[in-house]
C-alpha cells in the first residue's frame, strides 16, 4: 500500500489536471482523512472540506443518513452523497464503521465501510481490519485515500 503523503500528492495532482473539488464525510477516524487530504499540495484549489460525524444525529441531521444502523453500506454512501452536496463537492469518501476496542452493533471492532462518490455514482468497499484502534484508524484512512486515488484516476 502507498504511504498517504504519496498518495496524497496524486490525488491533488488529479484534482487539479480534472478539475475536481473533494469532500469527506468522517465517523471513526475523527477526521483523520480530511487531516491527510488538507495537507496535500495545493489543497486549498480542489479539498473543500470535511464534516466528522461522529455521533448518530449528526449523520442523520447533517449528512442526511437515513436513521438506522450506522456499521453498514449504505450509511457510508449516505454519508459521502451528504457531505458531496452540503459541501458542493464534484467527488466525496465516506467512512464509517467500528474502531474497537469494542464491537458495535453486532459488528467486531475492524469492520469498516468506505464509500466514493462521483458524478451521481457510488463505490463502497467494506473491510475487516486487524489490530488495536490507533491501527485500525490509520489502516481505514490509508485505504480511504488508496480507494479515492483509484476512482479519481478513472474519472
Amino acid at each position: 500500500m502507498t504511504p498517504p503523503k504519496e498518495t496524497v500528492e496524486r490525488i491533488a495532482d488529479l484534482a487539479g489536471e480534472k478539475g475536481l473539488t473533494i469532500a469527506a464525510a468522517e465517523s471513526l477516524t475523527s477526521g483523520l482523512i480530511a487531516s491527510l487530504l488538507g495537507a496535500g499540495p495545493s489543497a486549498s484549489d480542489w479539498f473543500r472540506g470535511s464534516v466528522v460525524a461522529y455521533q448518530e444525529p449528526v449523520k442523520f441531521d447533517v449528512l442526511g443518513v437515513r436513521e438506522g444502523p450506522v456499521v453498514a453500506a449504505d450509511c457510508a454512501e449516505e454519508m459521502a452523497r451528504g457531505v458531496a452536496k452540503l459541501l458542493a463537492a464534484d467527488v466525496a469518501v465516506a467512512a464509517t464503521g467500528v474502531g474497537g476496542p469494542d464491537p458495535s452493533e453486532g459488528k467486531p471492532a475492524g469492520t469498516v465501510f468506505l464509500a466514493i462518490t462521483v458524478d451521481g455514482q457510488a463505490t463502497v468497499r467494506e473491510l475487516d481490519l486487524d489490530g488495536e484502534p490507533e491501527e485500525i484508524l490509520e489502516n481505514t484512512a490509508t485505504h480511504a485515500l488508496e480507494l479515492l486515488l483509484d476512482t479519481l484516476e478513472g474519472v
